[in-house]
This record gives structure tokens, C-alpha cells and sequence, in this order.
């Protein structure tokens, strides 16, 4: 089998060979590590790499392989972790010039359970700074391009994890999402994000451990590979209070569903969001190949009240709880979406947090009153087509100017507030010939059901051109052109380990 082939693998796929003593971790490894060299420069989606430590861990995989050790869910997989989850002995910069030279001396625990599970991190893949956004570039690392024209935005805040995936750079990737850092990136590359409702999976390095709004989770090239991840990171953990018992191993396989019994709503916008009016008609059309699926497939109506203001309150807590430090030692330390997010939240008071704790509840008991009629909603995962990287956000939606840098996010944010478990499915592409990605939400707590639902209709969608998972084509990879503003070149991929106790690359 050629490297290209190895690649384009699922992770499932690759993982079942590799305990099939049919591909060796070594062989996977070196042609991740081929494809990310080659690829990687157009679209900036690897940063910190330790290609040196993962080539002896590929050695001691395949070695446990021979001598017939138990093997791990990921065991062999090479791991792309986001450059927010802190990688022992690996460069972890937030995207952020104040964490430029940060080595943590230990992995945080998603990271450690990965590897736990035998996967081999291989680098870090790009954020926006400290995460705040919908747009991989940082002062640190530069800008990540979209896999199917690198000029444009890959989306965040797992950007570069869904580029690297898209690409088939690496077969896992980690992501994280408080108002749809998961899903708008898989959306805009092409791949499998899914957001699982909080407490699955637990999340370490949150400052407000009580908050739902804010998870890590999963992201792949299919559902199944979605689920692998998750069943090997899933689980309780006193590290994260809203963690619970669960048997993680209920992941493995996605659930069985029957498409043809689902009662299925849709809405273009919650009733609630801006989105273009070329994106909902591309959502109609695929609504319209689609329905013949379920056993219904209606348009709902529903009032969530004040979600916009709500989203505001909840986010800036959290951004006050963890960058409070920074802020008063340098302000100017924070770029600009971190401390707008900081001085908004500065700026609130008490009251406003009680009425955006009970707000956020009310707007749950709104929600679940679509789900007395279906037992899942889909709606677009993103408003926009991709835009060029250069610009910061979306300024405005059709001639109507978003109030922040993240109110084009409101798909996303408005399912995150209803903590229901939300995926986004490749659908086919859209006006522009790019990814579109269909947001699919499912009922409370019913991760399972949601990821079954999403895998069902993946393999419906499969035979269908016009509603499968679009590919892009590396061959046709060129350097993004775009006039940079204020933003630094992307770097060549560094081999950023520890060496004699300083990092490589700062």
C-alpha cells in the first residue's frame, strides 16, 4: 500500500490493520509525517511538531504489536492535539506571544488518555488566540487555510485540526467548543465535529469547572472515527465535576438507527440568527434530497428568548476567569478578541450574571418543547461560506452588521446554551463550491442516539453526490496570495520537544 493510500485511510480502518499486523505504526507514522510536509506549508494547520519522540513511540508500538501486548483503541494512530491542551515536553503556546516559550512538564488529561489509549502525538495543530473566534490565525504561528483553497478561513477554534484531517495529515485530531469551535471548523473543512453534551467528556483546564457551555470532544473524517476518540477520552473524572459514570466503551460502535423512523425538524436559523440568504438556500435544497430519509421532515418554530445577551454573559465569565492574571499584569499582553471578551465581562455585574444563569435555563425549557414532536433538528452549522483568513470575523450577513466578532457564531452558540449534544455532518458543498456542514442536534443527553443519527445518515449520504463528503484535492494546494495585515508569516513546522530542558521552537 503507497503512503497516500495509508493516509486516506479512517482512523477505524487503520487502527484495525495495525492490530491485523497489516500496517505497521511505523509505516503509518512516517507517512503522516511525509503527507504533513508536503501539505503542511500551504495551509499552516501543524504547528509544535516532535516527530523524533513519535518515531521511537511508533518503534515501541510496533514492537507491542509483535510480541502480541494488548493493544489500546488508538494504539499506533498519530495525534494532532489542539494548541490549547497542554502536551508534556511539547511546545503549547495558546496561540498567544505571552506563552511563546511554554513546555509543560505534563500532558492535561484529555491529552494523557489519548496517549493512554496508544496514540502518538505528533504535534499541535493552530488556534486563534487563546481560542476566542471562528478564525485559526494567531501572532504566534500565523494563519490556517482552508484545505480546498488555502486563502480562506478554516475556521476555530479547531481549525487546524480540521484542516489536518481534511488532508489526511493525521488520522486524530482533538478540538474543543464553547460556541461551536467544533463544529464550524468541521463545517468549513469537510469533516465530522461533534460537540457531546457536557460531563462525556472531561475537560481539565476550564477555570469554571461548573460550566456547561464550555467542552472538548471529537473530530474525524467519519462519524465512526469520531466515535473511536470518544470512547477512548470519555469517562469521569474529578478533574471536571460535571463528569459522571459511563462506560466509555458505549462509543465504540455508533448506535444503530433506523433513518426511516425519525421524526426530523429543521429551521434556518433558530428564529434567532443572521445567515445568508445563499446559504439557506443551499440548506433547502439539501433539506429537500434528504427528507424522503425520515418518516417527517418538517420546519419548526421556536423562541428562545434573549439568547444573544445570554451567550454574551456566559462567555465573558469564563474569559474573566482565565485571563484575569494577564489582563492586570499587561493588557496589552491579550490580542484584541481575548480582551474584548475580558473587558465585557469586567464590566458586568452580579446581577447580569444571575439573570443570564436563569435566562440559559428558561431558554432549555423552550428548547425542549421541539423535542415533544422530533427527535432530532437540523439546521446549517455555519451562516457564511468561507472568507478570506485576512479578514478577522464576519463584519456583516447580508448588509446587516454583526454587534462582535463571534455574533456570526449563533448557530452554534444557541445549541451550545441548550447543552443538547450537536454534530456537524459533511453535506455536500455549497454555492461556492466549498464544505457545507449540517448541524445536527439531538435530544438531551442522548449523545449515543445523535452520533447513530449522524452515522446513518452519513451512509445515506454516501451514494449521493450532491450530499457526501466532499474530498479536496492536495494536488492542487498553492500558497495562499492574500495581502497579510498585521498577521505574521506562517512559520515552516518546527520540531518543538524538549532538549536539555528548553523548548526548540520560541
Amino acid at each position: 500500500m503507497n503512503p497516500e493510500d495509508i493516509v486516506a485511510l479512517p482512523a477505524t480502518e487503520q487502527r484495525r490493520l495495525i492490530g491485523a499486523r497489516q500496517l505497521s505504526p511505523v509505516e503509518l507514522l512516517e507517512a503522516c509525517i511525509a503527507r504533513i510536509e508536503a501539505l503542511n506549508p500551504y495551509v499552516n494547520a501543524v504547528t509544535a511538531t516532535c516527530f523524533e519522540r513519535a518515531r521511537a513511540e511508533a518503534r515501541a508500538a510496533e514492537q507491542a504489536v509483535r510480541s502480541g501486548a494488548p493493544l489500546g483503541l488508538l494504539h499506533g494512530l498519530p495525534l494532532g492535539v489542539k494548541d490549547l491542551e497542554e502536551t508534556a515536553g511539547l511546545l503549547t503556546t495558546y496561540g498567544s506571544p505571552i506563552h511563546r516559550g511554554n513546555v509543560p512538564a505534563a500532558d492535561n488529561l484529555l491529552v494523557a488518555r489519548l496517549r493512554a489509549a496508544g496514540a502518538i502525538v505528533a504535534g499541535k495543530t493552530n488556534v486563534p488566540e487563546m481560542g476566542a473566534g471562528a478564525n485559526s490565525r494567531n501572532p504566534v504561528w500565523g494563519a490556517t487555510g482552508n484545505p480546498f483553497n488555502p486563502d480562506l478561513n478554516a475556521g476555530g477554534s479547531s481549525g487546524g485540526s480540521a484542516c489536518a484531517l481534511a488532508l489526511d495529515m493525521l488520522p486524530v485530531c482533538t478540538g474543543s467548543d464553547t460556541g461551536g469551535s467544533l463544529r464550524i471548523p468541521a463545517a468549513k473543512c469537510g469533516v465530522v465535529g461533534f460537540r457531546p453534551s457536557p460531563g462525556v467528556v472531561p475537560s481539565s483546564r476550564k477555570p469554571l469547572g461548573w460550566t456547561p457551555i464550555s467542552v472538548v470532544g471529537p473530530m474525524g473524517r467519519t462519524v465512526a472515527d469520531a466515535c473511536l476518540q470518544l470512547a477512548a477520552t470519555a469517562g469521569l473524572s474529578a478533574s471536571d465535576p460535571l463528569t459522571y459514570e459511563l462506560d466509555p466503551l458505549s462509543f465504540l460502535q455508533p448506535q444503530q438507527v433506523d433513518l426511516g423512523g425519525l421524526r426530523v425538524g429543521y429551521t434556518e436559523d433558530f428564529g434567532a440568527c443572521a445567515v445568508d440568504e445563499r446559504i439557506r438556500a443551499v440548506f433547502r435544497d439539501r433539506i429537500a434530497a434528504m427528507r424522503h430519509l425520515f418518516r417527517s421532515c418538517e420546519p419548526i418554530g421556536i423562541d428562545l428568548g434573549e439568547v444573544h445577551r445570554c451567550f454574551d454573559v456566559l462567555r465573558a465569565e469564563a474569559f474573566v476567569a482565565g485571563m484575569r492574571e494577564a489582563y492586570e499584569r499587561d493588557p496589552a499582553s491579550l490580542g484584541p478578541n481575548p480582551r474584548a471578551n475580558y473587558e465585557m465581562g469586567a464590566a458586568m455585574r452580579l446581577l447580569d450574571c444571575a439573570w443570564a444563569q436563569a435566562e440559559q435555563t428558561r431558554i432549555l425549557k423552550r428548547f425542549q418543547a421541539a423535542f415533544e414532536q422530533f427527535d432530532v433538528i437540523l439546521a446549517p452549522t455555519t451562516p457564511v461560506s468561507p472568507m478570506p483568513w485576512t479578514e478577522p470575523h464576519v463584519a456583516a450577513i447580508n448588509g446587516q452588521a454583526q454587534e462582535n466578532y463571534y455574533r456570526w457564531l449563533s448557530l452554534t452558540y444557541v445549541t451550545t446554551l441548550t447543552t443538547h449534544p450537536a454534530l456537524s455532518l459533511p453535506c455536500g458543498t455549497d454555492h461556492a463550491g466549498l464544505p457545507f456542514g449540517l448541524q445536527i442536534v439531538g435530544r438531551f443527553r442522548a449523545d449515543r442516539h445523535t452520533l447513530g443519527v449522524a452515522h446513518a445518515m452519513e451512509q445515506a449520504f454516501a451514494g449521493d453526490p450532491a450530499l457526501r463528503r466532499p474530498i479536496p484535492d492536495a494536488s492542487a494546494l498553492r500558497h495562499a496570495e492574500p495581502a497579510l495585515k498585521s498577521i505574521v508569516t506562517a512559520p515552516p513546522v518546527l520540531d518543538a520537544t524538549v532538549s536539555s530542558g528548553t523548548a526548540s521552537a520560541v
